[in-house]
């Protein structure tokens, strides 16, 4: 099977898994009180999920692109990026497949700090993801706006590989992780929201893992 003939099989399959309600408990929980949340299981490894294509971008040839709705938009190389305050933060990933794994630690740029920077009008309201495998989604404001939201270019010490989205991701730990986009390299600010490639796809438009929102 070729390459596209792989990347449409998965993305029936995912489809499917939707339109069936594959994995739903029919369950919630309170976040912060259940650390697991429902219908979800640990692993130790990180699997690997995406649409059948992994872009090789290298640090030297990546680019951020943060615009729309502020007032001052920019345009990072891999050095800019670095070039801004540093954090390190450790958070759980759970995915909308049903696994979990826990205390994950990242490097970093916080979100809250590219909100300071460039300063996203009144009007702003949702963000749009872009990756270089032609993958989006999206998110409120307020989700990126979280304390512990971050974009990452590192995992347990070491540079993030290229099948989990380096150099750099998105790290939204309080949502299903397939809105913290992979390989990065557009973030636009929006004033009304605009469903991305799996919430159009059957997929939930928010992602709260606690309200087990997998499907929309």
């Amino acid at each position: 099977m070729d390459e596209e003939g792989f990347r449409r099989k998965l993305i029936d399959s995912k489809q499917r898994w939707a339109a069936e309600g594959r994995l739903l408990t029919g369950t919630t929980a309170k976040r912060g009180r259940d650390r697991l949340p429902p219908g979800q299981h640990l692993v130790k490894t990180w699997p690997v999920l995406d649409l059948g294509v992994q872009p090789k971008v290298e640090r030297w040839e990546w680019n951020l692109t943060i615009d729309g709705l502020v007032a001052k938009p920019v345009t990072w190389t891999f050095q800019d990026f670095l070039a801004q305050p540093q954090v390190e933060m450790t958070s759980d990933i759970h995915c909308v497949t049903a696994w979990s794994r826990y205390d994950n630690r990242w490097e970093g740029v916080a979100t809250r700090h590219i909100l300071s920077v460039v300063a996203p009008l009144e009007r702003a309201r949702h963000l749009v993801c872009y990756s270089h495998d032609g993958y989006t989604t999206n998110l409120k404001l307020e989700d990126f706006d979280a304390a512990d939201a971050l974009l990452a270019y590192t995992w347990e010490g070491q540079p993030l590989a290229r099948e989990h989205g380096g150099p750099v991701r998105a790290i939204v730990p309080k949502l299903y992780f397939w809105k913290s986009a992979k390989w990065l390299k557009r973030i636009q600010f929006v004033a009304r929201d605009q469903s991305g490639f799996w919430e159009d796809r059957g997929y939930h438009n928010e992602g709260d893992p606690w309200q087990e929102q997998r499907y929309g």
